[in-house]
């Protein structure tokens, strides 16, 4: 297990290597930073580098829109850390490699199960439909 904080370096997910198993320890991202961090429901560091769960769409945490988005917002964040936290995870390359504001676009499975449905099953996120729509 790579505590939070100790240098770890990314799987390289180039098109020769489609998915990579990772096992880090996330904690919450202080604003804007972090090693190994959860920042929002969808979106983590590992080893710096932000991921983006490509597969699902999260309630906004920064800013909520809403008191109902916020409550959702941090549920889906915690619930996140938590489901990585469990053990060793597969990082795999989604459609595109990166989005518009340059996170890494990777499905993130274990044993073959997106944590995306997980949260979807959850209800704390919604499958990705290629737009943000409102949580309000």
């Amino acid at each position: 297990m790579i505590a939070a904080g100790t240098s770890l370096t990314l799987p390289d997910l180039s098109k020769r290597a489609a998915a990579a198993e990772v096992h880090a320890t996330f904690g919450l991202c202080p604003t804007g930073s972090g090693r190994n961090c959860v920042v929002d429901g969808d979106t983590f560091r590992l080893a710096g580098e932000r991921i983006r769960v490509a597969d699902i769409d999260a309630p906004e945490t920064h800013p909520p829109r809403c008191a109902r988005e916020a409550r959702l917002g941090a549920a889906a964040t915690h619930r996140l850390r938590a489901l990585l936290n469990q053990g060793p995870v597969t990082l795999e390359r989604a459609d595109r490699d990166t989005d518009r504001y340059g996170r890494k676009l990777r499905i993130v499975t274990r044993n073959g199960k997106s944590l995306g449905d997980r949260l979807v099953e959850e209800g704390l996120a919604r499958r990705w439909q290629g737009a943000r729509r409102p949580w309000c």
